[in-house]
């Protein structure tokens, strides 16, 4: 028993269950942004960026009806990282508004929400979808994923995550309906909407432009769009 209860400690999340482009296109060999750059991150694609503290990052949702799942781990132990769970108790409601501080699962800000155009609805429960989700679904064989997306936006700069954290869903309209159950409708964001955080630590940024086409999330033609983002 306790040989495989230290196998199993030894264990990490760090595999993808598939593949796509995300494993292979970086933004640079280590992540590292061009100021003046505008970056793509392809529909049904992730990509990872390292940002420095007070770096501001600006993810710009540039059809209107894209979800962006968001992670962020800090540089230095990627152990740390943006935590759903604790950001919620943090700020005492579900979702983040402008000037938010956004923390870590050791409650210590690494982002800060500086701005937002859209009308601020998005989503702070769901996981991130992954191959399992899609087999519920109905699919056979591989799907691309958010989870998968943040597992390969990682390895393309040569960094592993030990686990998939909750991610912050941008734009996501998943609200709760009186009989408690959940809503899945489309974004309410209009075309070129951004939302802009603030590095409060060293930290890499992880973005998927979720590959969800079988529930209307990414609008009621259920097709994933690009999108872009900006450090500065």
């Amino acid at each position: 028993m306790s040989e495989r209860i230290t196998a199993f400690a030894c264990e990490d999340n760090g595999e993808p269950d598939g593949t796509n482009a995300t494993l292979t296109s970086p933004i640079s060999q280590d992540g590292r942004p061009e100021r003046s750059n505008t970056y793509l991150i392809p529909a049904r694609h992730g990509r990872a960026v390292r940002l420095d503290q007070g770096q501001h990052l600006k993810i710009i949702n540039t059809y209107g009806t894209q979800v962006c799942d968001m992670w962020a781990f800090h540089a230095h132990s990627l152990r740390e990282f943006l935590s759903m769970e604790h950001v919620r108790p943090w700020l005492n409601r579900m979702t983040p508004r402008i000037g938010d501080p956004l923390v870590t699962n050791r409650r210590r800000p690494i982002l800060t929400l500086l701005e937002d155009t859209s009308p601020g609805i998005h989503d702070t429960t769901i996981a991130s979808c992954d191959i399992y989700r899609y087999h519920t679904l109905g699919v056979e064989g591989y799907h691309d994923n958010c989870a998968d997306n943040l597992r390969m936006a990682l390895k393309a700069i040569k960094l592993r995550t030990p686990e998939v954290p909750s991610p912050f869903n941008l734009w996501m309209n998943t609200p709760y309906k009186p009989d408690g159950m959940i809503d899945w409708l489309p974004t309410v964001s209009k075309k070129g909407d951004y939302i802009v955080f603030r590095a409060e630590l060293d930290c890499v940024v992880v973005m998927s432009a979720c590959p969800q086409d079988l529930v209307p999330v990414n609008g009621k033609d259920c097709i994933p769009h690009d999108l872009h983002f900006e450090v500065s």
